[in-house]
């Protein structure tokens, strides 16, 4: 905050500084006796004429603050590059990330690119709103809304907020649009050769190319796939440059001891799978059954996928966990991994 020589806090912030990163301390409640103060930190995205100044924070939380409630505020510089993990571009990482799992179908809107997958996922079906779309928002969301209608899917598109370059201004817009924001999640970083040399059971760990592998196991223990897998689930788990699937099968006297009989059937205890390209390795649908949690199976199957993926060159690793997720972010955060950028899903208005 800024502070005057007598002391007095003071607003150095203007409808200018739009598309800035600023911190601002307004009062809440005045209305209600003294009121209490709140600090904001966010790119501010919109300052419209009725005097409503909108911030979005990293999370993706847009807050809306009364001018007439400011305290003080001056504009910050961008957030800090973390000293961990590799170095990571948004941009970069947001390609790497759309090639690992890919759509069934796709068309390109200016930059942005419209992905359906027959509902499987919102990352394959969704607008990938990286760049420009070629023309003015409000007729590219028509298009997005026209585009999946087509195709009889609730129309989203993918924004994301949090690091250098990343899109608080659409996603404000977004939501002043009537678009919801329904998932998001973490993107998060780190050295692959740490997880590789993970303290864990390696061996148990098979790698195959296919997720319909033998006997098909691995889809069975694969929450995503409820009955009969579909071409169009196998197409998005298999594409990327290089995909690897991991499963741990389970052992005699590896039972819960819950008469569940998870495993009996050849369903594999964990799995997971990686994509590796260029120097990025990606970790994605890493699962244990309930009943076998806390034995060190999800860090025996990263620490396998990760092995592989040094072996074909790659050094650095990436992987999504939803904000909901706080075990598994726990998890991986322990393995070295920190949060670079928040992505979300905002659905579209429904007629």
């Amino acid at each position: 905050m800024e502070i005057t020589g007598a002391g007095r806090l003071e607003v150095r912030i203007t409808p200018l500084d739009v598309g800035k990163r600023v911190s601002i301390r307004r009062l809440v409640d005045p209305s209600e006796g003294a009121g209490t103060f709140t600090d904001v930190v966010g790119v501010l995205t919109s300052w419209d004429e009725s005097g409503v100044l909108v911030i979005t924070r990293r999370t993706g939380q847009v807050v809306r603050v009364p001018e007439t409630s400011l305290v003080a505020g001056k504009t910050v510089p961008a957030a800090p590059a973390r000293r961990r993990g590799p170095a990571a571009d948004f941009a970069e990482l947001t390609r790497v990330a759309s090639r690992a799992w890919r759509p069934v179908e796709s068309e390109r809107l200016g930059e942005w690119e419209l992905r359906a997958a027959s509902g499987f996922t919102r990352r394959a079906n969704s607008a990938l709103a990286l760049g420009d779309p070629g023309v003015p928002l409000d007729e590219a969301l028509d298009r997005v809304r026209s585009w999946y209608a087509e195709r009889s899917l609730p129309a989203y598109v993918q924004a994301a907020t949090g690091a250098a370059g990343t899109q608080e201004a659409l996603c404000a817009a977004l939501e002043e649009r009537g678009w919801t924001r329904e998932v998001s999640a973490d993107v998060r970083i780190g050295a692959l050769a740490p997880v590789a040399d993970l303290d864990a059971d390696r061996d148990r760990v098979t790698l195959s190319r296919t997720a319909g592998g033998p006997g098909g196991g691995w889809l069975r223990r694969y929450q995503r796939a409820s009955g009969e897998p579909a071409p169009h689930m196998l197409r998005v788990l298999e594409s990327g440059p290089s995909v690897w699937f991991a499963s741990v099968a389970a052992e005699s006297g590896d039972g819960s001891g819950d008469g569940s009989g998870s495993g009996d059937d050849g369903t594999p205890v964990a799995i997971g799978r990686c994509v590796v390209d260029g120097r990025w390795a990606g970790f994605m649908a890493v699962e244990v059954d309930p009943a076998r949690r806390r034995r060190g199976l999800a860090r025996a199957v990263m620490a396998a996928l990760a092995g592989r993926a040094l072996e074909e060159g790659a050094s650095a690793a990436w992987l999504q966990v939803e904000k909901e997720n706080t075990a598994a972010g726990a998890l991986y955060a322990g393995m070295g991994f920190t949060t670079h950028h928040s992505y979300h899903h905002y659905r579209g208005p429904r007629d």
